[in-house]
């Protein structure tokens, strides 16, 4: 057998046989006695909702996870790669053309394909659970915002990239990693201005006791506020969120409408200050470094195996392309992008524990417990899990279990260092 295939079969086994493992050791760490900490908050039908919920959500990713192996498998040993790649050159386009729509259809065919999934997400799991408030009609309409998004932003990305692969020789990945960088730079500044209101619409707070808590905060901390809005999450989901968004002067405070709703202002100044954290400690840039450094490691590596005929042979490919190769590329770099978002998640999990220190440790003297209460309602209303099993923290989650976020809170409320 194709050493390459035998590796590319391996590595997907595996990845399955690992999610497998830690998802149903995640369901066997389910509690069902509540947390002390969280009793007067749950009750205990609410609880027993929660642990249903997270039950209900891993079988089905289970079930959605070995669907997508049968058929990667499947469409890879049957040849579906080189089959759409004739039907791409069928057109008698050129490279890039041709490289687009080879790209195109590809991405057309999985999305046709996950769209049952989530569907189903959404209008049965979610809607069982009381999260989905979205239309058929918004559903449906956010796909195809997000595909023209995608073909306007994308398209001229990933043909940049066959065209410098195809024309600028060995330092090709050097120029492919400045042009995506470029690309990543120009969509934090499009994003709050252009994307999301595509998406959602954007209201300035209106004056009163909130505003002027978040005011007086921000003033304390020497921070110049842009604007501060609310969204209309609530067009899609019960779901509450809090975040900022842009750069400079498109710098956005950004709570969800269900937030509103769910915490009291002292809660949403806590939930605030612990966003503003992440931009004061600079956790922001510095994740955005990383993830461009990650982005030139790939480039590179992918040049390292640019038009190998043993990668192409893999997927019975008829004729070799760039286009093609960057696909091919994507199952090989799997190992390695898996364990660069295991690194990624340890680092933001102790960039959250910072943010919920600089909210705890800059808010008035019961700021550490308005942060609290906070993160109480928010897992309350979300379902969260409370109890999952560290092996799935540790390769699945970018935040601490909220359990362990309130112990460190508790800790620094009481004068001990936490490291």
């Amino acid at each position: 057998m194709n050493g390459y295939l035998l590796f590319i079969l391996s590595v997907l086994l595996l990845g399955y046989l690992i999610e497998l493992m830690v998802a149903l050791l995640n369901l066997r760490s389910l509690n069902p006695e509540l947390p002390a900490e969280f009793a007067g908050v749950y009750d205990r039908d609410q609880y027993a909702r929660s642990q249903e919920y997270t039950r209900v959500q891993t079988r089905f990713s289970l079930v959605q996870s070995t669907v997508s192996l049968v058929v990667t498998l499947g469409f890879i040993l049957a040849g579906g790669f080189n089959f759409f790649d004739l039907v791409a050159r069928g057109f008698d386009f050129g490279p890039i053309p041709t490289g687009l729509l080879f790209t195109g259809l590809l991405a057309l065919l999985a999305s046709l394909l996950n769209l049952p999934f989530s569907a189903y997400s959404t209008f049965v799991i979610e809607q069982r659970f009381g999260f989905n408030t979205t239309t058929v009609a918004t559903y449906l309409l956010d796909i195809l915002k997000a595909m023209l998004l995608t073909a306007l932003l994308g398209g001229p990305l990933l043909a940049a990239i066959l065209w410098l692969f195809e024309a600028s020789g060995p330092m090709a990945w050097l120029l492919c990693w400045g042009a995506a960088v470029a690309f990543i730079l120009v969509v934090q500044f499009l994003a709050p201005v252009v994307i999301m209101p595509l998406f959602n619409t954007f209201t300035p707070l209106a004056d009163g006791e909130l505003k002027e808590a978040i005011t007086h905060y921000a003033a304390a901390q020497r921070f110049a506020l842009q604007g501060i809005y609310t969204m209309d999450g609530s067009k899609r989901s019960t779901r509450a969120n809090a975040f900022f968004t842009g750069v400079g002067r498109f710098r956005r405070i950004v709570f969800f409408d269900t937030l509103m709703e769910k915490l009291s202002p002292a809660e949403i100044v806590a939930v605030l200050a612990h966003e503003m954290g992440h931009y004061k400690l600079r956790h922001i840039p510095i994740m955005l470094v990383l993830s461009i450094l990650q982005m030139g490691i790939m480039f590179f590596i992918l040049s390292l195996f640019l038009g190998n005929q043993g990668l192409f042979a893999a997927f019975g490919m008829e004729q070799i392309s760039i286009y093609a190769y960057l696909v091919f590329f994507g199952f090989l770099y799997a190992p390695i992008s898996t364990l660069l978002g295991i690194g990624f998640n340890i680092f933001s999990r102790r960039n959250e524990y910072q943010a919920d220190r600089y909210a705890a440790r800059t808010l008035a003297e019961h700021g550490g417990e308005a942060l609290i209460g906070g993160l109480k309602r928010l897992s309350v209303s979300n379902l969260s899990n409370l109890t999952p099993h560290p092996l799935h923290v540790f390769l699945n989650y970018s935040h601490p279990p909220v359990l362990a976020r309130i112990e460190a809170l508790r800790r620094l409320n009481s004068n001990v260092a936490v490291i």
